[in-house]
């Protein structure tokens, strides 16, 4: 009985002798915390996608505070508004950026790309990529397992089973960046929406020489420069067989897409201009009688 009251008794106090040591180490290495960056947190959507560059709101309110610059920081998923309160609660200036949007950069449809063989593993576009480059002759298009789709968090993208492409839900997409993330294929991009959402892009990502890149895909880019050649912004560059539009240079002339012989170039949004109507036929004046007749 003796020693159980002995032993409970160098325990209790080991323990706070313990909790004492404890405390002092904590007071002494404790990081005070700056109380704006619950502010800044309050203001921001709480999605926690990662879209940022921070592991979470959290994190990203604590950049916001830290950072000398708030151009450097940017919320996507709260865009312009969310980053002017931010700026109010810190008591700064940011200036406005173009919002932006996740645009499928491949034209493999199962019309462009017919499939050579038949995958039977496990449906993850990760794992796919690793085993083998893909079930059609493209290596470097869409694998079509819906890796993007599952990363989400807003419903912004789907699989198309006729096309068996994702489509961007555009009204719905907020520019995280998780499906850029997530292919492996480096398919999908986040472009600027453009002016009134009208958007000119190379849905292609293949860098094989244009008869091998034809083959693989009917819609393929060939690298021919023709798009390069008409463009009189100097927004097209051609490299590695494969045509690129910088978006901040694109006057969204559409001659490009007019000019590609393949139709691997896409316009987005523009109005449908209707065709002018023929001329009506000229109305036959009748000659006036002559006396011999």
């Amino acid at each position: 009985m003796t020693l159980s009251i002995l032993t409970i008794a160098i325990l209790t106090v080991l323990g706070a002798a313990l909790a004492v040591v404890l405390y002092f180490v904590a007071e002494k290495f404790k990081v005070e915390e700056d109380p704006r960056i619950d502010d800044v947190e309050k203001e921001l959507p709480g999605a926690n996608c990662g879209g940022c560059g921070q592991a979470g709101c959290r994190a990203f309110a604590q950049a916001c505070v830290e950072s000398e610059d708030l151009g450097k920081c940017f919320c996507p998923v709260g865009g312009n508004d969310v980053m002017q309160k931010v700026a109010a609660v810190l008591g700064r200036e940011v200036a406005a950026k173009e919002p932006q949007v996740a645009v499928v950069r491949c034209n493999g449809t199962c019309e462009n790309r017919p499939r050579i063989n038949e995958y039977g593993g496990y449906q993850s576009c990760r794992v796919k990529a690793a085993l083998y480059s893909g079930d059609t002759a493209c290596p470097f298009g869409c694998l079509g397992c819906g890796d993007c789709v599952s990363v989400c968090q807003f419903g912004a993208i789907a699989m198309d089973p006729a096309t068996g492409l994702p489509v961007v839900d555009e009204e719905k997409c907020t520019a995280c960046g998780a499906c850029v993330k997530a292919c492996p294929k480096n398919v999908i991009e986040l472009r600027n929406k453009g002016r009134r959402n009208m958007r000119v892009y190379v849905s292609c990502v293949n860098k094989d020489k244009g008869a091998a890149a034809r083959k693989a895909c009917k819609a393929a880019c060939i690298g021919c420069s023709k798009c390069a050649k008409v463009c009189p912004f100097e927004a097209i560059t051609v490299e590695n067989n494969l045509a690129y539009i910088d978006y901040t240079k694109c006057k969204l002339c559409k001659k490009c897409v007019a000019e590609c012989p393949t139709g691997a170039i896409h316009a987005v949004n523009f109005p449908v201009i209707a065709p002018k109507p023929a001329p009506a036929p000229a109305a036959e004046v009748e000659k006036p009688k002559t006396s011999e007749e």
